[in-house]
């Protein structure tokens, strides 16, 4: 399958530690905070010393290692937003595009805003599920930390293997 795919599989696996990071580092933490993933490991985001990120990156490993694969889901996902956002559009250009006419497109924009909500509420509970099957996979298999670099204030980079 596409997903297992090792460099795919590489960042589903690191995308859920950032996610299992990112939720141990809110424990403590009440900035605005982010990440982002790749194959070899993810940048976080946010004001955290360079320990702060390893006890918080280590203690994530071993609690999604541990069967907690919970942690491996975060509300403020990039996959939430985007799948927000294609299917509230998608729905609502799908009711604009029947108009001809500017004045029917007028006409119809009360319409194609309820379907854009529709696409909000059903893309509500629909991210997570994306997330937990597609865009993270929290079975970590060998992953392992290999070292945390400050980039900048504010910038840290997980590197694993």
């Amino acid at each position: 399958m596409i997903l297992d795919l090792p460099f795919i599989l590489e960042t589903r696996r690191n995308h859920a530690l950032e996610h299992a990071t990112l939720h141990m580092l809110a424990r403590t933490h009440t900035g605005s905070m982010a990440g982002h993933s790749n194959p070899t490991g993810f940048f976080l985001l946010g004001d955290f010393s360079t320990p702060e990120v390893w006890v918080a990156a280590t203690e994530a490993l071993e609690r999604l290692r541990g069967g907690e694969s919970g942690l491996a889901i975060h509300a403020g996902c990039g996959t939430n937003m985007a799948t927000t956002a294609l299917l509230s559009g998608t729905l609502a250009w799908s009711v604009l595009r029947l108009a001809k006419s500017t004045l029917m497109k007028i006409l119809l924009l009360p319409l194609a805003v309820v379907f854009g909500v529709i696409g909000v509420l059903i893309a509500r509970p629909l991210g997570p599920v994306l997330q937990q099957r597609i865009t993270t996979e929290a079975n970590m298999g060998s992953l392992q930390i290999i070292d945390i670099i400050p980039v900048r204030k504010g910038v840290h980079r997980v590197i694993t293997k």
